[in-house]
């Protein structure tokens, strides 16, 4: 069952203190939903919470902030308890809670590996669990899961990024077919890189991965809200036509998609062994 009005409707968004997380909280918040915000960062959760409510003083909706670590269950469990106590239902769950580090495979650590599918597959599995039950009591709900382009390409040097991506993706895919007619929907989310704070982060990585940042996290937030009104199951944003490409590509051959991506991602690096070198002959002349 489409949720086509946010009017009234209880939205739960992790990581809600920044990035898409909190510009899909304002959109909705706007709108009139009732929104509880769900982050691991207590002072930026807050802050967001102000902004928020600064941002639509006129809303009707209620604005909720629960410090929440999405890798633990229990308090996964106590967020969605705390929600259907306070707003006696859950209609919409929107998991942005997530992070990104690259670099070779070679140097990942095994503890950065956990980490990433703790948070960004496991965060998502989590609320999953806890949520389902309102919603089946309900018969309607719907999720909307943040995956990445990465989640549908082989990006080098993002291997441990775009597996925890995948995983959502094919989790995605099964819980749908699992939940066909039970009034519960998922919209899984494809966006190109956006203009995040963790984007920020990880500037190395995307300058090996000669990935462009071409989105914003209000865009993504209005295609997000629309996604969910008209149901849709696959939101793909890729502006860079690089990207859109190599997409299309995969789709059809993901052999010479990764062919096409190992060439590319090598020549790159070759490129900047190339400038290294020139640098460090000019230090020593």
């Amino acid at each position: 069952m489409a949720l086509t009005n946010f009017a009234g409707a209880v939205a739960v968004i992790t990581g809600g203190a920044s990035g898409i997380g909190l510009a899909t909280a304002r959109a909705l918040y706007s709108k009139g939903a009732h929104v509880v915000l769900a982050d691991i960062n207590t002072p930026g959760l807050l802050q967001a919470k102000e902004q928020i409510g600064q941002h639509s003083p006129e809303s009707q909706g209620q604005l909720l902030a629960i410090t929440t670590d999405v890798t633990s269950e229990s308090q996964v469990w106590e967020l969605m308890r705390q929600t259907s106590a306070t707003c006696g239902r859950i209609d919409l769950v929107v998991t942005c809670a997530g992070i990104g580090r690259g670099g070779p495979i070679d140097t990942f650590t095994a503890s950065s590996m956990q980490t990433m599918m703790n948070i960004n597959f496991m965060g998502t599995y989590h609320c999953v669990q806890a949520a389902l039950p309102a919603m089946r009591q309900q018969q309607a709900g719907h999720f909307v899961f943040l995956s990445s382009v990465a989640g549908k390409l082989g990006v080098p040097a993002l291997s441990a990024y775009c597996a925890s991506k995948w995983a959502v993706r094919g989790f995605a895919s099964a819980l749908r077919a699992e939940l066909h007619g039970t009034g519960i929907d998922i919209t899984t989310v494809y966006p190109g890189w956006v203009d995040t704070p963790m984007i920020h982060q990880e500037e190395n990585a995307l300058q090996l991965a000669s990935i462009q940042v071409l989105l914003a996290p209000d865009q993504v937030a209005s295609e997000i809200l629309q996604a969910v009104i008209g149901d849709q199951r696959d939101l793909t944003l890729a502006p860079d036509p690089n990207t859109a490409s190599l997409l299309e590509i995969y789709k059809n051959d993901p052999d010479k998609a990764e062919m096409m991506a190992g060439a590319s991602y090598h020549k790159r690096l070759a490129r900047l062994a190339g400038q290294q070198n020139e640098a460090a002959q000019g230090l020593q002349q």
